[in-house]
């Protein structure tokens, strides 16, 4: 065990992906990992937690991907806990690691882990939390955790995160209307993804007269445009989500 501890110190992810299993199997183990690891004095133990959530198909994994690639250019390190459907064969996660962020698996200061949701309510599993506080004291500056997808009552992001991004796309359309509680509360940026696509203006407006009326309850959320496709918007999102995380107090 004490190998373990003193690999995730050192931010060897062999160690820290032992232990998170370890966290998932629920081996009693995995808390006098965490106890022993609490001990230690992190001067970045303060991790940013970055919470992606939405509906499914509206490209979140693709936005990660992008989001780890600009964070990078900054040289943070980066720690990823993708939440996937559980498989009803092996109990493990349903995709595995996400294909759209294989480029950055050779990436020493990149960390990226599919967790199995489990049973887990809000779009995350039980273990989330735990996997967190691995990935803090690993040393990780920004940790980032995308729910499987999630209807509108899937909030429990809120709770471990520090900044919520809420990915939607245009064919939601009417469903923005009827939304008036649940997903649409909790961001502190609303992200328009596949922006190319018919009915992206609309959404924004929708989004942002949802806000003038109190729809959300976070402070000053921000709602910004994004295609992939297109290669548009990432700037303008990563500027919002620094000025979010410079503001954080801890």
């Amino acid at each position: 065990m004490d190998n373990i501890i003193e690999g995730i110190i050192k931010g060897d992810h062999r160690y820290l992906a032992k232990a998170i299993s370890l966290v998932e199997n629920n081996d009693p183990q995995a808390e006098e990992i965490l106890s022993k690891l609490s001990q230690y004095n992190r001067s970045n133990s303060k991790s940013v937690v970055i919470g992606i959530t939405g509906p499914p198909g509206t490209g979140k994994s693709t936005l990660v991907d992008q989001i780890i690639k600009s964070f990078r250019t900054s040289q943070k390190s980066i720690g990823v806990i993708a939440i996937d459907p559980t498989s009803p064969f092996s109990g493990g996660a349903i995709l595995g690691d996400r294909i759209r962020m294989k480029k950055h698996s050779l990436d020493e200061k990149v960390f990226i882990r599919s967790m199995a949701i489990r049973g887990g309510s809000g779009g995350i599993s039980s273990s989330t939390s735990k996997v967190i506080s691995l990935l803090q004291l690993s040393g990780k500056d920004i940790i980032i955790v995308e729910t499987v997808g999630a209807g509108q009552s899937d909030t429990e992001i809120i709770k471990i995160s520090d900044v919520v991004i809420v990915v939607l796309i245009p064919e939601l359309g009417d469903e923005v209307q009827i939304m008036k509680a649940g997903l649409l509360e909790i961001a502190d940026i609303y992200v328009v993804n596949k922006s190319d696509l018919d009915g992206s203006d609309q959404l924004a407006s929708e989004l942002e007269l949802g806000i003038s009326t109190n729809l959300s309850s976070r402070s000053h959320p921000s709602v910004v445009k994004t295609s992939s496709k297109n290669n548009e918007g990432l700037d303008s999102l990563m500027e919002i989500l620094n000025s979010k995380i410079k503001n954080l107090k801890f």
